[in-house]
Order: structure tokens, then sequence, then C-alpha cells
């Protein structure tokens, strides 16, 4: 990243519909010098912006083919008008922006991830990089949860994880009335007590709805894992990215730029402070 402040023009090289109101857009710098410079950590995200429309932060799903992923729910202003898109488009894009997931202090652990909904595409990158250095850490668990079965993203890419040595994937729906093959019914907080890890030597990294985490945090300290080996990665109305507008304050912690992601007595106060 050059001027914080600049957004460089990316061409939408290739959409795919994940659903009918999600997208997975790949973006390539114009610029070629920008596109080689450009780094990012698992767990960052970007600042997408639309010319005379706006701006939205917006996960770094990953890095494939040379293009930069993310992954949009069609759900607001600029969101919808981003998932509309068509290949040869272009658009602003600054950052990479915020901290990332703890990958190096997790080595030699159990790790565990939790997510609910679009929140798997903020792991995805770290999930690939485990698999990818499979040998520095212990056991991974994959546990996401839905409403519908087929509100699940990327069920080819779960089948594949299912191979990897010594990797559990749980998933959950909770508006089925029938569990489908190989899946539990209920919040993804019921897997928590059927994953197998070793509570005392595990990290945990969750993100998604703030419910799901406030409920899975509870459930996880219930199973003897202490909150200080716990991750959670937060959105808030983040405009600017910098911590200088102030909207996505959380306490003291600017979520753009304290986190997205927080280890969980960092925030403990705030987030479980009902209605804030």
């Amino acid at each position: 990243m050059t001027d914080p402040w600049l957004p460089q023009t990316a061409v939408l090289v290739d959409k795919v519909m994940e659903t009918p109101e999600v997208a997975t857009l790949a973006l390539r710098f114009a610029d070629p010098e920008v596109q080689q410079r450009f780094r990012f950590d698992c767990g960052q995200f970007n600042m997408l912006y639309l010319y005379g429309l706006g701006e939205v932060p917006i996960s770094i799903m990953d890095f494939e083919d040379d293009c930069l992923l993310h992954t949009i729910r069609a759900v607001g202003r600029i969101s919808r008008p981003l998932v509309a898109l068509e290949p040869g488009a272009r658009l602003g894009l600054r950052g990479p922006y915020g901290n990332s997931w703890p990958l190096e202090e997790a080595k030699g652990r159990d790790v565990v991830f939790i997510t609910a909904g679009l929140g798997c595409a903020p792991v995805i990158a770290a999930i690939r990089r485990i698999i990818a250095d499979r040998g520095a850490y212990r056991r991974l668990v994959i546990m996401q949860g839905v409403k519908h079965r087929e509100d699940l993203l990327w069920q080819a890419q779960y089948d594949r994880w299912r191979e990897v040595p010594d990797c559990e994937v749980l998933l959950a729906a909770s508006e089925e009335k029938k569990a489908p093959f190989a899946w539990s019914l209920g919040m993804v907080t019921t897997l928590i007590d059927k994953a197998r890890f070793d509570p005392l030597n595990c990290t945990v990294m969750m993100c998604g709805p703030e419910p799901m985490m406030r409920a899975s945090m509870k459930a996880l300290a219930d199973n003897g894992v202490a909150l200080e080996n716990c991750y959670v990665s937060l959105e808030r109305n983040m405009q600017c990215a910098l911590g200088l507008c102030g909207h996505c304050q959380m306490g003291r912690p600017f979520v753009c730029k304290n986190g997205p992601i927080f280890k969980v007595p960092e925030i403990q106060d705030w987030f479980l402070l009902e209605g804030y």
C-alpha cells in the first residue's frame, strides 16, 4: 500500500455467483507494478470503491490465479451494485487494512475455526495456509453453520478439507427439518460439544454474526477453553479504515485500525454489552 487514502484502479476479471445474492469477485490491479507489490495477511480487508457511490470494507478471501478474491453479499447501497458488476468493470481498491489471524502463535496447537453464514469468507485463506503447512499445526477443526444446506458456500472445498489428515469438518443447518447426510441440525454452537480437540492446547478463530460468536464464547468456556486463546473477527461501520472517523470505535479500540481481529479478553466487556 502506498497512499492509504488513494484507491488504486482494479479490474473485475471474473465473477462467480455463489448464490442469487452472493458473488465472488476476482480482481486484478490495472497497474502491473501495484499488482506485483500487493501483499496481504490472512484476515485483513480492503475498501472497495464504486465511483460516484462510495466504498465498503470487504474481507480478502484469498489470492488465486493472480487475482484478489472478495466474496460479497448484496445487502446494501454499495454491495448490491458491486455484486451486479460484470467482468471488465473497473472499481477502486485501497488496502489492505487491519491485523491478521494469529497463525504463527497457533503453531504446535490444535486450531479450531467456528463460522456461520458468509462469516466463512474471512477464514478461507487462513485455513488454506494451515493446510499448506500442515506439519506445523496439530488437529484442525472446521465448524460452519448455515440456515439451509444450499446456503453453504464452497461445498466442494469443504469436501476436500475432510480428506486432509487430522482434519475434522462439522456442518450444521439451523432451519432444516431433517439433517442432510453428515450434517447436524441446529446452530453452529451445537457442534462444539461434538468436535474433538484439546481445550487446553488450542487456538480458536471465530467469524460471523455476533450473537453466534457470543454464544460460542460461552460454549467454549463451558468446555474448558480459555478465552485468552480465542479470537474473533468483528464487523463495524468502517468508513475510513484508518481509525480517524470514529464510526467503528468499540470502547477504546477502533475495529478498522486495532482489529478487525481481536483476542476475546481485549474486547470482552464491550462485546458482551447488550445492545452495543
